[in-house]
């Protein structure tokens, strides 16, 4: 099963992982965490250059093939493998974000992003995703506590840079995606505590029943 995690800057994606991986290990099941960009030691390298605020002048459609070459090392190298061994994925981010980020936000085009990953990543989909959603501002109070107290790298904020309206757009598209899929997503009130937001991703995922015993 392949698990995706998508939300703004500090909707709390990271964490959740952690904790819904931990739920999974103690019911028996093999999972296993990873990301986009940087899922792989390659794709590190890529992230690197993706999230550097040094790198303020990427083009859009750059930016796209950057993180398109990520998912190309990861799909063959984490994804697929972790598929074929029937482990349950889950991954910080995943196609839905170059939809929203490059597509939506960034104005390069939907159509091809689409067909870049028809054509390239044979369409693979998640399972399930779960959307972390709240607002904008609390998002970046988040991040930016996260960063300035160092449990956040401060040399990847070129995201966190942008401001409130490019944000504003990036919640608007994930709702978006969200609401044209609604069999995929499912969508977590981001802006309370921690452990309530856990417990709603599980609830959630024990409503699923996709041949998980929960």
């Amino acid at each position: 099963m392949f698990i995706t995690f998508e939300g703004i800057e500090g909707a709390g994606k990271t964490t959740q992982v952690k904790r819904l991986h931990a739920f999974l290990i103690k019911k028996g099941y093999e999972s296993i965490i990873t990301r986009e960009p940087g899922g792989t030691k390659i794709g590190g390298q890529i992230r690197t250059i993706l999230l550097d605020p040094k790198n303020s002048n990427i083009k859009p459609l750059t930016e796209l093939l950057l993180y398109s070459a990520d998912r190309a090392q990861h799909i063959n190298e984490i994804i697929k493998p972790a598929l074929s061994k029937n482990k349950i994925i889950l991954c910080d981010r995943y196609f839905d974000a170059t939809m929203v980020y490059q597509g939506v936000t960034r104005g390069v085009n939907t159509k091809l992003i689409k067909k870049l990953h028809e054509i390239i990543f044979d369409n693979l989909k998640p399972d399930i995703t779960f959307l972390l959603d709240l607002a904008p501002e609390l998002g970046l109070q988040r991040a930016w506590k996260d960063i300035n107290n160092g449990s956040r790298k401060n040399n990847e904020t070129r995201f966190e840079n942008e401001n409130l309206a490019f944000h504003e757009k990036i919640r608007a598209g994930y709702l978006d995606l969200a609401y044209n899929e609604p069999e995929r997503f499912h969508i977590i009130d981001a802006s309370k505590d921690q452990e309530r937001i856990y417990q709603d991703i599980i609830d959630s995922l024990i409503g699923e029943k996709k041949g998980l015993n929960l």
